[in-house]
């Protein structure tokens, strides 16, 4: 018997659950969602009509999970002016280049320190250094900070990144599965990520007043038709042209920021980012075995203290050279340190390549820990930041305020 509306409804009462929970805590939602999942899956227990192994929907609910990517960074996306990036077009790519070369040269010294070979330690190297833009899209707007003097500067390193991923994954995977790769290939890789993102600020900056026209739509109901097509055709057509589905749905997300609709579409979009968005970290959790976990324990731990501190070194001077406070710069490291979904590519890339079997109980577990601790760190920024400060003497402290009594 057909049992998949049923089967989605359990995975969605779960979810309820956990969201449930974290708020009872007053805690991120994004972990409870995680180890939920974690919970329940494949390895699961077999219940009568109740499957929690999600085997029958697990198609769905990944593709639901997608969608929850899709307009977490469509929002993000919303929350910005395509001009203050332009305007930081040279900071981004200084704090980008930063980012990837401080990560990766950490990902490749402690691969090699290990006793890997070559091959493997690009890959773990890979998985080291890229970021999840869903973890940092979902905390940046609970914690409400897209207006902060950093997000401009942390929203660019992802951009970044992303142009990182599409040019490492064309070259990893010739080395890994043996196809053939040129230096042709890997510039016209390049070329593609950074003139499909140009053409999305020209149109952002030459075309608002003709979408000011086309999104001019009374009803409601056609304009969210209009809106959630235009969302997923250009994100599916980025992924065609090797360009992340998630950064298409990022660039359209700016574009619209600049029409005189972007209120109006932001009032639309969130219930979807967040039931969509829970379904994601959910669906995350459920690609991951616990029972896997345990035999790449200490070299996780290791790759999680490298990468903390790699982010934020990485972040300070990144933020430093852009002329942000030591406050705002220590923010961008302790924000952009939960890693996810592109670090899970990175590695199937490796298994599919037959590289060591190591790789999905360290990539499973190395992203648990960050994907959890990378929140905590975010919500938590100010008062690492101040404790820190008694050190490293960033930040004097305000002189205090003399009083009648000081003063007699």
């Amino acid at each position: 018997m057909d049992h998949l509306v049923f089967e989605v409804g359990t995975a969605l009462l779960l979810v309820a659950f956990a969201a449930i929970l974290a708020g009872k805590l007053k805690f991120s939602i994004i972990p409870f969602l995680i180890i939920v999942g974690m919970m329940v899956g494949p390895h699961a227990p077999h219940f009568g009509i109740i499957d929690l192994r999600f085997i029958e929907s697990a198609e769905i609910i990944n593709f639901m999970g997608r969608i929850g990517v899709l307009f977490l960074l469509f929002y993000l996306g919303l929350e910005f002016s395509v001009g203050k990036l332009i305007k930081s077009g040279r900071s981004i790519v200084t704090g980008g280049t930063i980012y990837i070369l401080i990560n990766f040269s950490l990902g490749l010294l402690y691969g090699f320190l290990n006793g890997f070979k070559t091959i493997e330690v690009l890959i773990i190297a890979g998985i080291i250094t890229i970021s999840s833009s869903a973890i940092v899209a979902k905390v940046l707007v609970d914690l409400r900070r897209t207006g902060n003097a950093e997000t401009e500067l942390i929203l660019g390193i992802i951009m970044f990144e992303d142009i990182f991923l599409a040019v490492y994954l064309s070259v990893i995977s010739g080395l890994v599965l043996g196809d053939s790769t040129s230096l042709t290939g890997t510039l016209l890789s390049i070329g593609t990520a950074m003139g499909y993102m140009l053409l999305f600020f020209i149109i952002a900056r030459k075309a608002t007043p003709l979408l000011n026209k086309l999104l001019d739509i009374t009803s409601n109901e056609i304009f969210i038709i209009v809106v959630f097509a235009s969302l997923f055709f250009i994100s599916g057509f980025s992924e065609t042209i090797h360009v992340a589905e998630a950064i298409g749905a990022l660039l359209l997300g700016l574009v619209f920021s600049e029409t005189e609709h972007s209120h109006r579409i932001e009032q639309m979009v969130v219930p979807f980012r967040d039931f969509f968005g829970a379904i994601f970290f959910f669906s995350f959790g459920l690609t991951i075995d616990p029972f896997e976990l345990g035999g790449a324990i200490w070299f996780t731990l290791g790759a999680v203290i490298i990468t903390i501190l790699g982010n934020f070194i990485a972040g300070m001077i990144a933020g430093r050279k852009s002329g942000l406070s030591h406050k705002a710069s220590s923010n961008i490291g302790l924000t952009i340190v939960s890693r996810g979904e592109f670090s899970i590519i990175v590695a199937n890339l490796g298994i599919a390549g037959g590289l060591l079997p190591m790789l999905k109980p360290f990539s499973a577990l190395y992203v648990l820990i960050l994907a959890i601790l990378g929140p905590l760190l975010t919500k938590q920024s100010s008062k690492i930041f101040y404790f820190l400060n008694k050190f490293f003497k960033w930040k004097k402290p305000k002189p205090a305020k003399k009083t009648a009594n000081d003063a007699s």
